[in-house]
């Protein structure tokens, strides 16, 4: 199975071909979506962090803004700072230049005296960008080439025996193509966590999988909380979900049952293909965001109860097992699996059928969040490794 694709200089492959608006602030944040829309071909991020925040924090921070920025679906990058956040513009996009050979530039709003005058020149250089962008040519591409982040959101009695099983049988296709596949959401892991750390490849991994889970309770406890108050979430417990161990037996379906061959600290970029995890709160935004910036040029997002969420950078195809959901949340909805509980589609017919979508989506068919320009980001703010 093949696809059209965008290959890269460091061997990566995009889906997508954007110009990249990037805030190095909050401050410059509403100046960078100004100027993603008054050029085609830009997008823009809004972030609520880059400033007044821990060394941890600014550490992951950067670890996002850099990610989005070597991502495959990404041509060329356009950075506009404030002038006094903790990592500037100019130091953010000569760390860039020595990670990439995509283009780059950046702006100061301090320095360049303001909105305006900021936003001429950033519009100037995206229009550039994005002139050079569209020379470049899709080309065959196989599903080895493909990095697809896996998620789940407003899950319900469907999501665990319906569109995550089907999900996971379609990471176990791309797996077994030679493929890239990732989960995240740790706090999903919890109470079903000695049944995925079985798929470890190696002892190492095994350990790995248990311990981020004890690492999360264990500092939720040193902070004096405790995940099962906010897991299931009200949503999950609506939807029919009753325990915390119920909802992660669900979630887990979704990675499908190849051998895990690397766990990842938020944001950080994998050394390996195939199936992954990346430890990362148990918030579908901030996990898509972290997975992104991990690489991921893709993401299917499993939900029973329905969310519109997508991101700027990698189309987001949602899937639900949930006929009601459906057919009530249709303008958000990109699969409808839930033949799988009435009885007239099976689970690998419908892993094969969200595969199918992938490659569609990858050849450049529009998903419902792109069509509606959703871009959801949240970073992570909690430094929870003390």
């Amino acid at each position: 199975m093949q696809f059209m694709g965008y290959r890269r200089a460091d061997g990566s492959v995009g889906v997508r071909n954007h110009v990249l608006i990037l805030p190095a602030c909050a401050c410059a944040s509403e100046t960078c979506r100004i100027v993603a829309a008054q050029v085609k071909g830009a997008v823009n991020v809004i972030i609520n962090v880059g400033c007044s925040d821990v060394a941890a924090n600014t550490e992951l921070t950067q670890r996002i803004l850099t990610g989005f920025a070597l991502n495959a679906n990404v041509y060329g990058v356009v950075i506009i700072g404030l002038g006094c956040e903790t990592v500037g513009h100019r130091a953010l996009r000569e760390k860039l230049e020595k990670l990439t050979t995509k283009p780059i530039v950046s702006f100061g709003i301090q320095e360049e005296g303001g909105t305006v005058n900021t936003a001429a020149l950033a519009v100037k250089a995206a229009r550039a960008m994005v002139e050079e962008a569209s020379r470049m040519e899709r080309t065959p591409c196989t599903l080895a080439d493909l990095f697809v982040a896996i998620e789940c959101g407003g899950s319900d009695a469907t999501s665990g025996i319906a569109s995550n099983p089907a999900v996971g049988e379609m990471a176990d296709l791309i797996g077994e193509a030679g493929g890239t596949t990732m989960m995240s959401e740790t706090v999903e892991f919890i109470g079903a966590e000695h049944v995925l750390a079985r798929r470890g490849a190696t002892p190492e991994i095994h350990d790995q999988i248990i311990r981020i889970c004890e690492d999360y309770e264990k500092h939720l406890a040193l902070a004096g909380q405790d995940c099962r108050a906010g897991q299931p979430t009200p949503g999950n417990k609506l939807g029919g979900l009753s325990t915390i161990e119920e909802k992660s037996l669900g979630c887990i379906k979704k990675g499908g049952t190849r051998p895990v061959v690397e766990v990842l600290p938020e944001g950080v970029r994998p050394t390996k293909k195939g199936a992954l995890i990346m430890d990362t709160p148990g918030y579908d935004i901030s996990s898509v965001t972290s997975m992104v910036a991990g690489g991921a040029t893709v993401v299917v997002f499993t939900t029973g109860r329905g969310t519109p969420t997508g991101h700027a950078l990698a189309p987001v195809l949602k899937v639900t097992g949930n006929r009601e959901t459906a057919e009530r949340m249709k303008d958000n909805m990109d699969v409808d699996v839930s033949g799988i509980v009435d009885g007239t589609l099976t689970i690998t017919e419908a892993g094969r059928r969200i595969l199918n979508d992938v490659v569609a989506v990858a050849n450049g068919r529009t998903t419902k969040a792109e069509a509606f320009g959703f871009s959801d980001i949240a970073v992570d703010h909690v430094c929870r490794y003390i």
